[in-house]
């Protein structure tokens, strides 16, 4: 590869917010060059052909193909693509599969704030980057006649729900509840959030060091935030003689109104 030359990029997910946040952390360095975004496994095979890049970032859950055999097709089409998987997939026979294909990078999605760039450099370096949550993991672990194997199609789904993310501690799910969020703004689509009373403060406190206009984002029913015990209230419990309303399946209206504000299917829920 010419040192003097750009690395042209192909971004691969079917979820506008997340296709926003690599191409925003890639633009951080002069060296890349997105050349185009896409959101479908036949297509991502596709512009591979025509537009022979030098690096791939794909998702494994993608409609009309799955990334896994859209990196086996554009192995053949495009050999010289560096080709880095970005998912929440974390099942081992997933990354090994992804692996075989030729790949030499595996991020998990909740990591990717702080592991994107690095296993791009890696994977440019001919190196191999598995996610640090994925260590105990190494291609050489995996069965070499596995290559050929068929991935269950229930494993690769595109689904609407897009990772669930674990916090050891109050300060990291703050801040990735708060990126999280910040991303979906960004898109100009809505988020409604579900959390106690103390997490709510400090989200907002979060966001708005971050430079969000959260009364902004609220006011234009892009931004809500559901207290958790007044979603129990207004959901109910169990149906009594007392209290016979009580089991209905009533939404909020602060729901109801970013259901409408959301663009399309993507509405982002986050739970806390």
């Amino acid at each position: 590869m010419d040192d003097t030359a750009p690395i042209r990029v192909l971004v691969v997910d079917d979820y506008e917010p997340w296709r926003r946040f690599y191409c925003s952390a890639l633009q951080k360095r002069s060296e890349f060059q997105v050349i185009d975004e896409v959101s479908d496994g036949l297509e991502a095979v596709q512009q591979a052909l025509q537009l022979q890049p030098d690096l791939i970032l794909l998702d494994i859950g993608l409609p009309s193909l799955n990334g896994i055999e859209a990196a086996r097709q554009i192995r053949d089409l495009s050999p010289a693509s560096m080709i880095l998987f970005i998912t929440e997939n974390r099942s081992p026979d997933i990354v090994e599969q992804a692996l075989r294909t030729g790949s030499r990078g595996y991020v998990v999605k909740s990591d990717a704030a702080s592991e994107l760039l690095p296993a791009i450099d890696a994977v440019l370096g001919g190196k191999q980057f598995v996610s640090t949550c994925l260590k105990d993991y190494s291609i050489d672990d995996a069965d070499p006649d596995c290559s050929d194997k068929v991935v269950a199609p229930t494993q690769l789904q595109s689904i609407d729900c897009h990772g669930l993310k674990l916090c050891t501690d109050n300060s990291a799910f703050v801040d990735g509840f708060a990126q999280s969020i910040e991303t979906t703004l960004e898109s100009g689509n809505a988020s409604v959030v579900i959390v106690t009373e103390s997490h709510h403060s400090e989200l907002v406190q979060k966001l708005k060091s971050n430079g969000v206009d959260v009364d902004i984002a609220v006011q234009k029913g892009l931004l809500a935030f559901v207290d958790v015990d007044s979603l129990r209230t207004v959901m109910g419990g169990a149906a009594t003689d007392e209290n016979p309303s009580a089991g209905s399946t009533r939404m909020p209206e602060v729901i109801l109104d970013a259901l409408q504000t959301a663009k399309a299917r993507h509405l982002h829920v986050a739970v806390g």
